[in-house]
């Protein structure tokens, strides 16, 4: 019996569409693969459009999240963040798009998470191994900034934002 109801949850699973979810330590990235979002591709759809340069290699994904409150920016991205798009590294230029949002203020935080493990790895120090970066070219000088330093207004018409990784 149980043979059998392994084997029909087995084929029923067959042909879903695969959406993955991984759960870091202290940066959980939902992770949502869309086909659609590739490097260098413009639209003319009202959105976020993010620019995402300076990727050190083709190695791991490139998340992106988006903020609309300072609750839980930038660590608690599984719990907070409104939208998270990950992808595969296609270049050293990627490209994130957020379609579908009302006018508002929002930050981005993004991660070039090279081994996949769902967080961005430090040294013995604190100091991020792995690419990051914040909208308004924010900094993280001896902490991750706050959501007012990273935050942007947005209109609710197209806006092309472009974040480059530091490491």
């Amino acid at each position: 019996m149980f043979e059998e109801n392994r084997r029909r949850w087995l084929r029923s699973r067959q042909w879903a569409r695969v959406d993955f979810a991984v759960i870091g330590s202290s940066l959980g990235w939902l992770m949502l693969m869309d086909p659609g979002v590739v490097a260098g591709q413009s639209s003319a759809c009202p959105g976020i459009h993010v620019t995402i340069l300076n990727i050190r290699n083709g190695i791991g994904t490139v998340d992106c999240a988006l903020f609309d409150s300072p609750n839980g920016f930038p660590r608690e991205v599984l719990r907070s963040a409104m939208r998270v798009v990950v992808m595969k590294v296609p270049s050293t230029r990627a490209r994130c798009d957020f379609e579908g949002l009302h006018s508002g203020t929002y930050a981005l935080v993004v991660l070039h998470d090279e081994n996949m493990n769902g967080k961005i790895d430090t040294n013995w120090l604190g100091v991020p191994k792995e690419g990051y970066g914040f909208s308004n070219d924010a900094k993280a000088a001896l902490r991750a900034p706050s959501f007012s330093d990273a935050s942007f207004v947005y209109d609710g018409k197209t806006l092309d934002l472009t974040i480059a990784l530091r490491y």
